[in-house]
């Protein structure tokens, strides 16, 4: 490094493209740690946002690199943007199925609920693209359910790509299996015929939630999203905790 805090090797940190790139953004897309460290330390600005919106964030995202992601929320990097049809980073995150940038955005007060208009919620987003691991992280983080894209439920989602396994999950998770899409149509009736997801959702039908998971859902709702993560610091069976968890 030379010529100051805001160079190195005499070009700028925050130098832009005509596209408004920067080294930072760069630097994040590819995962390299070290030069992002570097440019941090020479005061690279963490939330610079090209002509489209995209954030160094959003690029760690992309690319998946936890490392770098890390060093940006360490320096004040925001985790949403201001401009709600701006490209979203956990939805980048959850749309890639990169589930440890979910957590670690979640962990640093990212909303799992947070919606963008054209793409709606981020466990949508993560069904959508059958990332059973990233919806599993939302859910445990209190995101609602039910929220899809419109009136395209979250179930809707998975149900359209056969996925029972997070069928499954969006079930545990108290997904209403009566909800209706702008079609008017339930989960059930877009279920591949003779599929695992149709025979899923039909036998719950029949045989829905137990009172051990009803009490589960009743208990986390009343507790609010903002205070799930306090669980393991309450005074209660292990046993228990992990009940309410999930886990």
């Amino acid at each position: 490094m030379c010529h100051g805090e805001t160079e190195i090797w005499g070009y700028h940190a925050n130098i832009v493209t005509i596209d408004h790139v920067t080294p930072l953004h760069e630097a994040c897309l590819s995962g390299h740690v070290a030069c992002v460290r570097a440019l941090i330390n020479a005061k690279a600005n963490v939330n610079a946002a090209t002509i489209d919106g995209v954030t160094p964030l959003f690029n760690c995202c992309a690319s998946g690199s936890v490392g770098c992601m890390e060093l940006l929320l360490q320096n004040g990097a925001h985790t949403h943007t201001s401009h709600a049809h701006f490209p979203s980073a956990l939805h980048e995150a959850c749309k890639r199925g990169n589930s440890q940038c979910v957590e670690t955005l979640l962990s640093h007060g990212a909303d799992p609920d947070y919606e963008v208009s054209h793409l709606g919620s981020p466990l949508y987003m993560s069904c959508l693209h059958r990332h059973a691991a990233c919806s599993k992280i939302l859910l445990h983080s209190g995101a609602n359910v039910n929220v899809g894209r419109g009136g395209d439920s979250p179930l809707h989602a998975t149900v359209r790509q056969d996925s029972a396994d997070q069928v499954s999950l969006l079930l545990d998770y108290g997904a209403d299996v009566n909800i209706r899409d702008s079609n008017d149509q339930r989960p059930v009736e877009l279920a591949p015929v003779g599929g695992k997801t149709q025979q899923l959702l039909l036998t719950f039908e029949v045989s829905p939630r137990s009172l051990c998971q009803l009490c589960r859902l009743q208990i986390r709702n009343l507790l609010g999203r903002s205070r799930l993560k306090l669980l393991p610091l309450l005074p209660l069976p292990p046993l228990l905790t992990h009940y309410l968890e999930h886990t």
